[in-house]
């Protein structure tokens, strides 16, 4: 059952609605303003690449052991 994101076009809330099969025509409303006016969005994939047994902390789609500014 995959989870998706959206955003209410009215608000601009953003929120995730999880989908059964039997789901896929579903009206998706907006849990702060009612409005049926969302877009599903794209989400980013998370997962576990390698080995993280070097310590690090990262994501590992790169060499860094954390993310972000510095």
């Amino acid at each position: 059952m995959p989870i998706y994101e959206y955003r209410c076009r009215k608000c601009k809330h953003l929120f995730e609605v999880l989908f059964r099969s039997r789901d896929e025509k579903m009206t998706v409303t907006c849990p702060e303003c009612e409005s049926t006016r969302t877009q599903r969005m794209m989400s980013a994939f998370a997962g576990k690449i390698g080995n993280t047994s070097d310590g690090g902390a990262g994501c590992g789609s790169c060499a860094a052991t954390t993310c972000g500014p510095s």
